[in-house]
């Protein structure tokens, strides 16, 4: 698995890169991140963006629920781009764990999704 972070507009928006299987130890990579920007700003907006994504261990679905749990709140709106095959599967995985506006893009519509997260 590969994932790569990039903070926008000081740290509000954090968009997250994932390719391959989510595993366990990747939560250790982006979840010090979106807690430290949690503190910093109160909520945030993700936009998560799937590549070549073959879905989570057992391990890091479990960290993933955990995730969910704890930030359900901190998380004002989340953009998720990828495959048409993972977007009915990440809405009802996603909608009961968070307050979130959630939007499902495709990779074709990538420039839309960075334009509703930023939205005022």
């Amino acid at each position: 698995m590969n994932v790569e972070l990039k903070e926008l507009e000081n740290g509000k928006i954090l968009e997250v890169h994932l390719t391959g299987k989510l595993v366990k130890k990747d939560y250790e990579t982006f979840l010090p991140a979106v807690e430290r920007l949690v503190k910093q700003h109160g909520k945030i907006r993700m936009l998560v963006e799937m590549h070549d994504f073959h879905g989570w261990s057992c391990g890091a679905l479990w960290q993933d629920f955990k995730f969910d749990m704890k930030h359900c709140t901190d998380i004002e709106r989340l953009a998720i781009i990828g495959e048409a095959k993972w977007e009915e599967g990440m809405a009802v995985f996603c909608k009961p764990f968070t307050t979130a506006k959630i939007r499902y893009f495709d990779h074709t519509k990538a420039s839309e999704a960075r334009d509703w997260i930023a939205e005022k």
